[in-house]
């Protein structure tokens, strides 16, 4: 196929940057060809066809990890090796994220709601969630098990799968680049009128915000959910190898549990940091 030609796990190892620019075509195609076909649906189908595009990107990187589990001994040395996978994932997530939020921007407000209308309403949800008056600590614990339950998705989706991770991570990209985008149309004209900008510069500086203001948690949280998945990814290529009958399926289970006890400690941080630092700012 010829999305799947552009990129492979190794040349992503060499430029992982070129990632940011693969996802943000992978989302933009997706999100044309999606409302373009069905338009009632676009929400939806708009994420499917983004996920058909990475999920070679991801199946091959999975098989490229396991063979690195086999290969060297030292965990150590494993960890750094996943470290490569998973700055270059991270970057096409980024990429799909300013792509969603790029169009729902610059789209008309009518076709924009129609795009992501399942998106949005999925942040009112989240929203209802955490009003009234609750304690830091209160809100900390639900914000915990939320994501929590989304990572044990990531990994149950990746183990059945191979790649199944890609849609939950992809449709949370979706869901961020609408709540992005919504932020910059609604708050471009107080930024313009306070610091005295002009349409582009008011443009550029509110999403540079809304951008700002979810990255401060969103990117450990992220990258949780990416070595969760690569963590149930690596089972799920070893058991297709028939390699759980071997030593080295121990060693893999081994680099597994550490990738997923990095993961819920990411999600830790993440937590702290979406109640206790962004409000400071936002």
């Amino acid at each position: 196929m010829v999305l799947e030609s552009i990129i492979n796990p190794i040349k992503a190892e060499e430029n992982p940057r070129r990632l940011f620019l693969v996802g943000f075509l992978y989302a933009t195609i997706g999100l044309f060809l999606g409302y373009w076909v069905f338009a009632d649906q676009a929400s939806l189908v708009m994420v499917f066809l983004t996920v058909f595009a990475c999920i070679p990107l991801l199946y091959k990187t999975m098989k490229v990890e396991e063979e690195k589990d086999l290969k060297i001994k030292n965990e150590g040395m494993i960890l750094k090796e996943h470290s490569k996978a998973l700055s270059f994932l991270i970057l096409l997530f980024f990429g799909m994220v300013i792509a969603f939020s790029l169009w729902y921007t610059l789209l008309p407000a009518s076709t924009a709601n129609s795009m992501f209308r399942v998106q949005t309403q999925m942040i009112t949800s989240l929203n209802q969630h955490v009003t009234g008056h609750v304690t830091n600590l209160t809100l900390f614990s639900r914000i915990f098990m939320n994501n929590l339950k989304v990572l044990i998705f990531c990994i149950l989706f990746s183990f059945i799968y191979g790649a199944g991770a890609i849609f939950i991570l992809t449709w949370n990209a979706s869901v961020i680049g609408a709540a992005i985008g919504n932020f910059v149309r609604t708050n471009i004209s107080g930024y313009a009128a306070q610091l005295g900008l002009g349409n582009l510069s008011s443009y550029f500086y509110a999403a540079s915000m809304g951008l700002l203001r979810y990255s401060i948690h969103g990117t450990p949280e992220i990258l949780a959910y990416f070595v969760a998945g690569l963590a149930g990814g690596i089972i799920s290529v070893a058991v297709m190898r028939h390699n759980f009958s071997t030593k080295a399926f121990e060693r893999i289970l081994l680099d597994s549990s550490d990738l997923i006890m990095i993961a819920v400690f990411l999600l830790f941080v993440a937590g702290l940091l979406e109640v206790y630092i962004t409000p400071l700012f936002f």
